[in-house]
């Protein structure tokens, strides 16, 4: 297992790369079921505002960037449960071993995110996409995570 301050160095990469994935298939996705890529991102200052964040569909400051901020942060949080769990071993083995840990990750991010938290702490992002964009997001960041751990091994 990698130490803690190891873990922390290399989940910035990683979060970063993870992060920016989500975000992308999430705008994307938005787009495609509510017709607009921000709304699933507003959503998610759900947490500040309640559901009625998922009705933005335009850039605001009191929902865009606490939403942009928020899935940041749990970029980097997911990134550090990767690191901590398979980080030495995407060391070790590389490409195969990361994604595993990518969708691995992804998996568990699903698990608590929408089964385990209360609702008010849910990502917000089904509030305004299909089922299926939610799983396609997902797997986007599950991709960013494991490259984005390839990548870590680098700095």
């Amino acid at each position: 297992m990698k130490s803690w301050e190891r873990a922390l160095q290399d989940s910035v990469v990683t979060g970063a790369a993870g992060a920016l994935a989500a975000g992308a298939a999430v705008a994307l996705r938005g787009r495609r079921d509510s017709g607009s890529a921000l709304a699933p991102i507003n959503a998610t200052s759900h947490v500040l505002w309640g559901d009625e964040a998922a009705d933005v569909e335009h850039a605001t400051l009191p929902h865009t960037l606490p939403g942009v901020l928020i899935n940041a942060g749990a970029g980097m949080w997911w990134a550090l449960v990767l690191q901590m769990l398979f980080g030495e071993a995407v060391d070790r083995r590389g490409l195969p071993t990361a994604m595993l840990a990518g969708a691995a990750t992804a998996a568990l991010a699903y698990v608590v995110d929408y089964h385990l938290v209360p609702k008010r702490l849910m990502p917000g992002w089904e509030l305004r996409m299909t089922r299926r964009s939610l799983y396609a997001s997902l797997g986007a960041m599950g991709a960013g995570l494991a490259l984005g751990a390839l990548l870590s091994r680098r700095f």
